[in-house]
């Protein structure tokens, strides 16, 4: 196999049968999650034998051969590898107890048993992963491969067998030249089989591209029209266009699966979840959007928004907004209402102002203006002055008639209102 640039095709014709030695203590990390999936597309078999088996963010798909440490599985593979070839056994014991490393070769026995059609064992991280490698191999007799990244350099769980692992390991892989300067002066790792090969990044995903953003923000219930904006957002196969969700379930509303539906719609890929957000977070978002849409909804026990505070904030960042005809949002948005639980209605408002630019700036410049006049803290004022004049009522004393606070009275003023 030749070196050549990295590419979605294979370099050979041959399909690989590799043994992925990995951990997963949170998922997979996102680079593993890469090459593994490269290769897969390619055509290759991969079987995963996995130290740990927790998800996180990065997970193997369906599909993928996951092998995990089984207790009486590993106790008759130990069985059988002494019956058979009990000397081996006996040399690996030694090794292991020398090294402190029993747990490695425990492991390795019931993993090496499992890598009857494997034609190479590829640890990722040349730390415990590499160890239970180093010992399939003595066992199997297969090459070794594995991926030193950072700190099995820096700070190795067991630095004796690490070397004497390298001395043996057919081939090492690091990520960059100054990895492989200090696997041969501190290690001396044979510089021959050091290569250096980066790591991958998608670059058509992650690339600079003008994208829309469509941001809603609420819980995810069935009065705020997730599943309703969702619908719309397939219906406008828009590959340009970008979907932001902030919030999650509260347990005390009438819950919808945001992101199982995503997935069922097949629009997942052009939808971020950004979980539930405020301060900073929450405000960079409502900036750096370009469509507010909350296409609110009654719902099926006749709950019903009053008027959503995510629209108040939106309207402040100077925001078009599309939302519905429903409760109380037509007395403060005037423009890209729709009619409820209306999909076609609503992907054709997004799909307007996915294509005018001019449009979204005029609408948002106008929801400052009626967010300066409707949202003031001035109506915090007129709530103190109302607050104020009942709280006079309960004194005894309190003259027949009085007056608010001198600063409203100076004021003229309680509140604003359209």
């Amino acid at each position: 196999m030749t070196n050549h640039p990295i590419t979605n095709h294979p370099i050979t014709n041959h399909r690989m049968k590799i043994a992925f030695i990995i951990s997963m203590k949170y998922g997979l990390t996102q680079f593993m999650w890469r090459d593994i999936n490269a290769l897969v597309e390619k055509g290759h078999d991969l079987h995963l034998f996995t130290l740990l088996n927790q998800p996180g963010l990065y997970n193997p798909l369906p599909g993928w051969k996951v092998t995990t440490i089984r207790w009486v599985t590993l106790l008759l593979a130990h069985l059988s590898l002494l019956i058979q070839r009990p000397l081996l056994y006996c040399r690996l014991v030694a090794t292991a107890l020398r090294t402190h490393s029993l747990r490695n070769f425990a492991i390795a026995v019931q993993f090496a048993a499992d890598m009857k059609d494997t034609e190479v064992i590829y640890a990722y991280f040349g730390d415990h992963k590499f160890f239970v490698g180093y010992y399939c191999k003595l066992i199997t007799g297969l090459p070794l491969v594995v991926t030193i990244r950072a700190y099995e350099l820096h700070n190795n769980p067991n630095p004796t067998l690490f070397r004497q692992a390298l001395a043996v390991c057919d081939l090492i892989v690091t990520i960059s030249a100054y990895n492989r300067q200090l696997l041969i002066e501190r290690f001396g790792a044979p510089a021959g089989r050091i290569e250096i090969v980066r790591q991958i990044v998608d670059l058509a995903a992650f690339c600079a591209k003008p994208t829309i953003k469509i941001l809603i923000v609420g819980f995810f219930s069935e009065k705020k029209g997730h599943d309703v904006l969702f619908q719309a957002f397939k219906t406008m196969q828009r590959p340009d266009v970008e979907l932001w969700v902030v919030g999650d379930v509260a347990p005390d509303r009438n819950v919808v699966d945001c992101r199982q539906l995503a997935k069922t719609l097949g629009v997942e890929k052009q939808i971020a979840f950004f979980g539930q957000q405020s301060g900073a977070a929450l405000r960079a978002l409502y900036r750096e959007c370009d469509i507010f849409c909350l296409p609110s909804r009654t719902d099926s026990t006749g709950d019903k928004e009053g008027f959503p505070n995510a629209i108040m904030e939106a309207m402040a960042f100077s925001k078009p907004i599309v939302s519905t005809y429903h409760a109380g949002i037509p007395e403060v948005v005037d423009a890209m209402l729709v009619e409820e639980n209306n999909v076609p209605q609503l992907a054709a408002a997004l799909q307007q102002l996915c294509d005018d630019v001019a449009l979204r700036r005029q609408l948002g410049d106008h929801n400052r203006t009626v967010a300066e006049q409707l949202f003031s803290p001035a109506n915090n004022d007129r709530l103190e002055a109302l607050l104020y004049q009942q709280s006079q009522k309960q004194r005894p004393d309190a003259p027949l008639h009085t007056a608010p606070p001198p600063s409203y009275a100076e004021s003229g003023t309680y509140g604003n209102n359209r």
